[in-house]
């Protein structure tokens, strides 16, 4: 814990004495908006799906999430969620940290940074990765388009020398790409968007699979600071190349439903 000075606490008690002075004054100058802008929010959501894979064994997931934007472009942050100890082999929690630059050319949003996927308590398994990631969008009135990557070099995590699939190559990097199309129902706050995605290389977190490919349709409700979505998803895995103790099906389609609260 921080603990002021008795200077810092006369500072700190002078400047609000004088606050109400300076707010009566007219001639006291504007103060000049600030460059960072703080956002964040939580999510309840019945599943949390990660690249077309339940993270949760098909159950609720709480997340969070916290970043800071600068006017310039540049941002940073953090979102994290609940997951199932198979995920990250004892992890129960997800946490992503990033950081990143967005710009807008003549309507083109451009958005890249680099994620780090750590997960706390894992055991014997090193399943915490990085992940650069550069995405386009642009918007034709209603519609909605986005063209997205994101790439993970040979890492530990990348690792799936356990599993015979990957006899000869214990470590390989890894792909993703993705596209999204998206249309506002005019003169409502309804949005639906429809998601296609393909997975390349084989790591510890896709189970030793060497591509995949998943989608889900999205529609989303927002209202104040609230967003109420429903979605299904799914992948074209088999079930037997996906097995989990639990002896669930976590590549099997099925709906998704989520409140999100933000500021």
């Amino acid at each position: 814990m921080r603990i002021l000075s008795k200077a810092g606490l006369a500072l700190a008690f002078g400047s609000l004495a004088a606050m109400p002075a300076l707010a009566d004054d007219p001639a006291a100058p504007a103060a000049p908006p600030s460059n960072f802008t703080i956002t964040g929010g939580a999510t309840l959501t019945s599943d949390y799906r990660f690249r077309g894979i339940s993270q949760t064994d098909k159950r609720f997931a709480i997340q969070g999430t916290l970043g800071v934007v600068h006017s310039s472009g540049f941002y940073i942050g953090t979102w994290g969620s609940s997951i199932d100890d198979y995920v990250a082999n004892g992890s129960d929690q997800e946490i992503d940290l990033y950081g990143g630059y967005k710009h807008t050319f003549s309507g083109t949003t451009v958005d890249g940074g680099l994620l780090y996927y750590y997960y706390p308590g894992s055991h014997g398994a090193n399943t915490d990765f990085f992940e650069p990631y550069l995405n386009a969008s642009h918007s034709f009135g209603p519609l909605g388009v986005k063209l997205g990557l994101n790439y993970a070099w040979n890492q530990h995590a990348q690792s799936c020398a356990y599993d015979p699939r990957c006899a000869g190559k214990p470590r390989e990097d890894s792909l993703y790409t993705y596209g999204e199309l998206s249309v506002a129902v005019p003169k409502t706050p309804v949005t639906v968007t429809g998601h296609l995605g393909e997975s390349w290389g084989r790591s510890y977190l896709t189970n030793g699979l060497k591509n995949y490919t998943d989608w889900s349709l999205t529609a989303a409700y927002t209202w104040k600071a609230l967003t109420f979505s429903a979605a299904y998803v799914d992948t074209d895995i088999k079930k037997s190349e996906f097995v989990i103790p639990s002896g669930r099906n976590p590549v099997k389609g099925g709906f998704v439903g989520a409140v999100a609260v933000s500021f």
